[in-house]
């Protein structure tokens, strides 16, 4: 878009070229004229902030992997370890959903 700017090009053009909107254009073309080639890698990746931290994914997984709990099972189900994460107030809350969803699902069955 800067380059196709810089080269007289009108924004109505570059939007149509670049299947995006004016606004968008202008948008890019400004950040450009105040920050300069720094605005063309932006620090914002998109996406919803981690919930839990990693230091509280470690632990997750290191009580998912220990058996020295003292509980009467010896396979945890995800339901088990989340009312277990909570009641030992590891964490505020957290679904089982929540467990199957976070990178250290990789603990096999999350046996105990």
């Amino acid at each position: 878009m800067v380059l196709l700017s810089a080269q007289g090009m009108s924004v109505n053009k570059i939007a149509e070229v670049t299947f995006t909107s004016p606004g968008r254009v202008r948008d890019v073309i400004h950040n450009f004229n105040a920050d300069g080639f720094d605005s063309l890698c932006p620090k914002y990746k998109g996406g919803r902030p981690k919930k839990f931290t990693l230091p509280e994914r470690r632990e997750f997984k290191k009580i998912a992997k220990s058996a020295e709990h003292g509980l009467p099972f010896s396979t945890w189900s995800l339901a088990k370890l989340a009312d277990f994460l909570v009641a030992e107030g590891v964490v505020e809350d957290i679904s089982h959903e929540g467990l199957r969803i976070l990178p250290a699902r990789k603990v096999s069955h999350f046996n105990a």
